[in-house]
């Protein structure tokens, strides 16, 4: 939140304008919920960032989020090391109207988040399953060999 001294300027105080006070309390609010973290779904781009469970189930790593309106063909998973990315884009139109039509509206949205994983992933073996909007990922984790001693001849 912004406090503090402002210059006082006679000519501005002459001309009290209700409608400035209220530009001023709504920027305010604006900044107070700017700090405050409500797990934003939005990116800095505009673009959606959907919220995302992680969960360790032993020998696998399970990622969940919601991704409503997408088609299996949209999605795009990409992992590297313990890095997941997760981009979708849908595009839909409303109303089935003849080549007649007064009126046909259409949206578009794009889905994007990059997260850093608890453990280190393969991609050999993973599932995903995107069901009623709600993809699921199953990565199995990456399996380092123990060290083996190395005898000296």
């Amino acid at each position: 939140m912004r406090f503090g001294l402002t210059r006082w300027q006679p000519a501005r105080a002459a001309r009290w304008d209700p409608l400035d006070e209220m530009r001023q309390m709504q920027d305010q609010i604006n900044d107070m919920f700017k700090e405050i973290s409500f797990g934003d779904k939005w990116s800095e781009s505009g673009v959606l960032a959907p919220l995302v469970d992680v969960k360790d189930e032993g020998d696998n790593i399970s990622v969940t989020t919601d991704l409503p309106g997408a088609n299996k063909e949209d999605v795009d998973i990409d992992v590297r090391d313990n890095i997941i990315t997760i981009s979708a884009k849908c595009e839909r139109e409303s109303g089935d109207c003849d080549e007649g039509y007064t009126r046909r509206e259409r949206t578009y949205s794009m889905f994007s988040r990059t997260l850093t994983l608890p453990e280190r992933v393969t991609s050999d073996g993973a599932k995903a399953r995107l069901e009623d909007g709600v993809l699921k990922i199953t990565l199995p984790k990456l399996q380092i060999e123990e060290k083996k001693k190395i005898m000296i001849e």
